[in-house]
C-alpha cells in the first residue's frame, strides 16, 4: 500500500532473452566485460495492478501475450497475466485504465489476443511521442498487432499527466522516444528505464537495445538519484524481485 493505492506485482513470465536477440550479457550491456556479468540473463516479466480505495483498477504494462504474439521471437510466450490478474480477483473487464510504459512487444503485447481488446472498458494511456514514433516506422508490427485493434480505445498524452487520482505518467525517455514511467506516491513503475541491476550500481552502463542509449542513460541516473533521494522504491520490469530500494 502507498498514498492509499495498492500495488500488485504480476509475474506474466519468467525465461531467457532469445531468438535473434540472445547472446552474450557482454554484448547486451555495452562496456561491461565478459567476466563481470554472469552468462544466462533470466528475466521476469513483471506488470503491475493499482487498486484505490474507490476501486478503480489500473494495469501498467501487459506482458508478452500468446503465442502468436509479436514477441514470441524472443520471449517465452504464452504469458500467464490473465491467470495472475484471476489471482488476485480481477477479470479483464475490470480494468479500468491500462498504462503502456512503451509500445515494445513484451510490454504491449498482451493487450490484445486474436484482434480484440483484452481489456475491453480501459483507456489504453500512452505518450503522443511513443505513438508518433512508432508510426513513423513502416510496417511495425506493433503497429498492426497491438495499435489497430486499440484505435478508439487508446488516450494519447503529452508529457505528465495524473490518469486517475493518485496515479501519474511521467515522461522517461531513451530506451524509447515515448516511454514513460509510473509513479504512486514513492513507488516508481520503471518499466524499461532501468534493465538489470547492474544499472543501479551504474546507470551509464548501456543497454543495447536502447533507442538512444545517452537519454537513456540520463533519464536513469535521474530517476535512481531522485528516487534515492525521496527515500522511495523502484519496481522494475525484468528484475527477479518487483521491488527495490535504489
Amino acid at each position: 500500500m502507498v498514498a492509499g493505492i495498492e500495488v500488485i506485482p504480476l509475474c506474466d513470465a519468467i525465461g531467457p532473452m532469445g531468438g535473434a536477440l540472445a547472446g552474450p550479457l557482454s554484448d547486451v550491456f555495452l562496456g561491461v566485460r565478459p567476466g563481470d556479468l554472469p552468462d544466462g540473463w533470466i528475466l521476469h516479466f513483471h506488470c503491475f495492478l493499482l487498486r484505490d480505495p474507490a476501486g478503480t483498477t489500473v494495469l501498467v504494462d501487459t506482458g508478452i501475450g500468446g503465442a502468436d504474439s509479436t514477441a514470441s521471437t524472443w520471449a517465452p510466450v504464452p504469458g500467464v497475466l490473465g491467470s495472475e490478474l484471476a489471482r488476485v480477483g480481477v477479470a479483464p473487464a475490470d480494468v479500468d485504465v491500462v498504462v503502456l510504459t512503451h509500445l515494445h512487444s513484451d510490454h504491449a503485447s498482451g493487450a490484445v489476443h486474436a484482434g480484440v481488446p483484452v481489456f475491453p472498458n480501459a483507456r489504453h494511456v500512452v505518450q503522443q511521442a511513443e505513438l508518433d514514433w512508432i508510426n513513423g516506422i513502416p510496417s511495425h508490427p506493433i503497429s498492426e498487432a497491438v495499435l489497430r485493434p486499440l484505435d478508439g480505445a487508446l488516450l494519447t498524452v503529452s508529457g505528465a499527466a495524473e490518469v486517475t487520482p493518485g496515479v501519474t505518467v511521467v515522461p522517461a525517455p531513451g530506451h524509447t522516444p515515448g516511454h514513460q514511467v509510473v509513479e504512486v506516491g514513492d513507488v516508481v513503475i520503471t518499466g524499461d528505464v532501468i534493465l538489470h541491476p547492474i544499472q543501479l550500481a551504474d546507470p551509464a552502463i548501456v543497454y543495447a537495445h536502447d533507442e538512444d542509449s545517452r537519454e537513456a542513460a540520463a533519464t536513469r541516473a535521474d530517476l535512481i538519484h531522485r528516487v534515492r533521494a525521496a527515500g522511495g522504491t523502484l519496481a522494475p520490469a525484468h528484475f527477479p524481485e518487483p521491488f527495490v530500494t535504489p
